[in-house]
């Protein structure tokens, strides 16, 4: 495949190594400082875009893909409040978008163990359930989508709640989170490329799931595999429907 990269950063950086280990080729770097290169003319040699850039530029981004019909994976975060616009124009575009706030392999199995428990979790109400996610201290947005993709997993599956608050540790400090409130602590500590943890607590004892990322590799690699799951494909989708994880459903 030839790739354009929008958004060449260590993760755009070591997204190029992975590509480049498996075969493919990247015809387009853009950063802050080469942004008049975001043209349609060299978006054209490109067989599929990967956007690890910024919530303020991915969705230009996307936009500038859908006039010449490249598919693009996101996996900036940040913007998921325009997500619902985004999939019509997509749709209605006949154009081809991936998305997902975590593309790791081991996370993508954390989202659907994640799931799985807390759906056991409706018979057993003595337990509370919080989120923690930890991640460096440049990262944009908070919760992190990673964090998010959790919470709604449990929200979905668990019925006693019904919505997700954020605090972050080291700014205001929430009041009070309501019972039916599923709270998500965010912490920012350097050089953490991303720990997340789900911990369910009684009175008697504690359950936690956690996945801890050692470095930006496996992020990297989930998102060239995206791409390569992406060719001859067209339409809206998500990171899940690549891993496609079914059996315990």
């Amino acid at each position: 495949m030839k790739i354009a990269l929008l958004g060449y950063g260590k993760m755009g950086q070591m997204i190029e190594r992975m590509a480049m280990q498996r075969g493919h080729d990247i015809v387009l770097k853009i950063t802050v400082n080469n942004l008049d290169d975001l043209t349609k003319e060299n978006l054209s040699k490109a067989d599929v875009a990967i956007d690890f850039s910024t919530p303020d530029a991915v969705i230009n981004n996307i936009y500038k893909c859908f006039e010449v019909n490249l598919p693009i994976v996101v996996g900036t975060t940040g913007w998921y409040g325009e997500l619902q616009n985004i999939k019509n124009d997509c749709l209605a575009s006949n154009n081809t978008l991936l998305y997902g706030s975590n593309f790791s392999v081991g996370v993508n199995l954390f989202f659907h163990l994640n799931k799985f428990l807390a759906r056991l979790m409706n018979k057993y109400p003595e337990y509370d359930v919080q989120v923690e996610e930890i991640h460096h201290t440049q990262k944009l947005d908070a919760p992190s989508g990673t964090a998010m993709t959790i919470a709604e997993g449990i929200i979905d599956q668990l019925e006693r709640k019904n919505e997700w608050v954020n605090e972050l540790i080291g700014s205001q400090e929430l009041e009070v989170v309501k019972n039916d409130q599923l709270l998500i602590e965010s912490h920012r500590i350097e050089n953490v490329p991303g720990t997340h943890s789900v911990l369910y607590s009684s009175e008697v004892d504690d359950i936690e799931i956690k996945h801890t990322a050692h470095n930006r590799a496996g992020f990297a690699l989930g998102a060239v595999i995206a791409a390569e799951w992406l060719q001859n494909k067209q339409g809206f989708y998500n990171i899940a429907d690549v891993f496609n994880f079914k059996l315990i459903d």
